[in-house]
């Protein structure tokens, strides 16, 4: 059994930030753990991703670049995604996933575990 469980999300104001936790509990090593987001009405998007083996940045998206932070938790299987300078824009219902296969651009769907997500809604 493997499960991801997100926490942290919540209502913020414009220029704010919020740490997102994700928890995992695996006992199959993971090689990659990622973050997406889908608002309303749009397709999922990858936020970021991470190599879990250590901590060495893979990828973060254009629309959150130099605003977001992946770091690994206390629990070898908890990552946290720090975001900051919150807009409107990114409102959305976000969810972290853990692969075993290397830690390549993939869609949300080629990943191993997904969690069930949390919500972010920024307010202007």
């Amino acid at each position: 059994q493997v499960h991801l469980m997100e926490s942290g999300g919540g209502s913020v104001q414009t220029g704010g930030s919020l740490r997102l936790s994700c928890a995992g509990s695996y006992s199959t090593r993971t090689s990659c753990m990622g973050w997406f987001r889908q608002a309303p009405g749009k397709e999922r998007e990858e936020v970021a991703r991470i190599y879990t083996i250590g901590t060495r940045p893979a990828h973060d998206a254009d629309s959150v670049k130099g605003r977001c932070t992946i770091a690994q938790g206390d629990a070898e299987t908890t990552r946290y995604l720090q975001m900051d300078a919150l807009s409107p824009e990114d409102t959305a219902m976000y969810y972290c996933a853990a692969g075993t296969d290397g830690c390549g651009a993939r869609p949300v769907y080629e990943y191993a575990y997904l969690g069930q997500g949390t919500q972010v809604t920024v307010s202007s």
